[in-house]
């Protein structure tokens, strides 16, 4: 399913209860926890076995498997837990990934809906309705740590010069597929759309591009071309927001691309600090840019 990352349109919420944080696959539930410890904000960390990093242990925690529906709500309900964020990255499971228990049993063929709901911005708004139904607010990242959203402009120390014209064509072509549903990253060389990201996720799409220069289907000198990632048009921005991080940046140098561009405001950039250091050294542009 990509990267689940949920996050929403509003400022930070004032603190009080603990909020729940789902955490599935990555470091950015932890950064998260940390972010909202500092706004006096607690947090209880829900990690889902498999997917969630370890170190989600620092935090007041508990660990459920995929598909315990029943435990998970129980947890809220022990907790005082009434509003969650959903962190971190998961492939969309199949019905056989799950270990159902008795709530999920019961609710499995509402559960079959959601999983063939269509795309990912589909199947999430059902997932995040489901939750709501049972009186649990869904936030966004947003929400608690609104820094850790891509600003507007040039992030790092490399300008994105001539490629803004790329970073244009990207972002047409990511409006004009945002009815289908589908990824939220292509890359473009040279004003040519060379890939669109599918279900293989982005760092599989850039992987791609890095073999197509390679092999040479992609006969071009130099760093050129960008990545672009933004959030579908109408997408419930409270989950799968875009991401990128530092494997973003070294799999964009691989690929002997120019830079990475984002959607400010509505992409998050994960460990922000080492992910621009990298760019900064491997000489490629970050930069958020806003859509009109």
């Amino acid at each position: 399913m990509g990267r689940l990352t949920a996050v929403a349109q509003t400022g930070r919420v004032a603190p009080g209860k603990p909020i729940g944080v789902l955490c599935f696959g990555g470091d950015l539930p932890v950064e998260l926890a940390a972010r909202a410890l500092q706004a006096n904000q607690p947090v209880f960390m829900v990690g889902f076995r498999g997917f969630a990093n370890p170190a989600i242990e620092t935090y007041p925690h508990v660990w459920v498997k995929l598909g315990q529906i029943g435990r998970f709500f129980r947890v809220l309900r022990q907790n005082a837990i009434e509003r969650i964020v959903i962190v971190g990255a998961l492939t969309r499971p199949s019905v056989r990934d799950l270990s159902l228990d008795w709530l999920g049993l019961w609710d499995l063929p509402r559960i079959i809906r959601m999983l063939r709901a269509g795309g990912d911005d589909s199947t999430l708004r059902r997932v995040v309705g489901y939750i709501e139904d049972r009186g649990v607010s869904v936030l966004g990242v947003s929400d608690i740590a609104p820094e850790l959203l891509a600003g507007e402009g040039q992030l790092g120390r490399v300008a994105v010069g001539a490629e803004q014209e790329n970073v244009a064509v990207g972002l047409a072509l990511l409006d004009a597929l945002s009815p289908f549903d589908i990824g939220q990253a292509c890359i473009v060389l040279d004003r040519r759309p060379v890939a669109v990201e599918g279900v293989e996720g982005t760092d599989a799409m850039i992987r791609r591009v890095a073999e197509l220069r390679s092999n040479g289907r992609l006969r071009v000198k130099g760093s050129r071309g960008v990545m672009v990632k933004a959030a579908k048009r109408d997408q419930d921005l409270r989950v799968d927001l875009p991401t990128i991080g530092p494997r973003t940046i070294e799999l964009a140098a691989e690929a002997k691309l120019a830079g990475v561009a984002v959607e400010a405001g509505k992409a998050l950039i994960a460990d922000r600090a080492e992910t621009l250091k990298l760019a900064d050294r491997l000489g490629l542009f970050v930069v958020g840019v806003r859509r009109v």
